[in-house]
């Protein structure tokens, strides 16, 4: 088996197959260009989908994140990033700190 194309028997040749009888180099030339093409074409559309999937994929996970707006004075808390020299029941959050300006 080869990879791309297809084999002939020895026997095909010598005695000529309609197979072999009706290659036509010119031809096969021609449709692998029609598949080149559409080969191009099939990959735009590929990025088409996936453009709209990831676009309905980051709606739907950001359609429960609401926005916060603080204000000069508002006590808030940060969560702790590190989990170095912690364990599994240390506090998430740290601090209250106050909000100083605004950006």
């Amino acid at each position: 088996m080869v990879y791309g194309s297809e084999a002939f028997l020895p026997t095909d040749l010598n005695y000529g197959a309609p197979r072999v009888k009706a290659y036509n180099k010119q031809g096969d030339e021609a449709s692998l260009e029609d598949t080149m093409d559409q080969l191009n074409e099939v990959r735009d559309v590929a990025l088409l989908r996936l453009a709209k999937y990831q676009q309905a994929l980051r709606q739907h996970d950001s359609r429960r994140v609401w926005g916060w707006a603080f204000n000069v004075g508002d006590l808030v808390q940060r969560l702790i990033q590190s989990n170095k020299n912690r364990h599994k029941l240390s506090l998430s959050w740290e601090g209250a700190y106050i909000v100083v300006e605004v950006l």
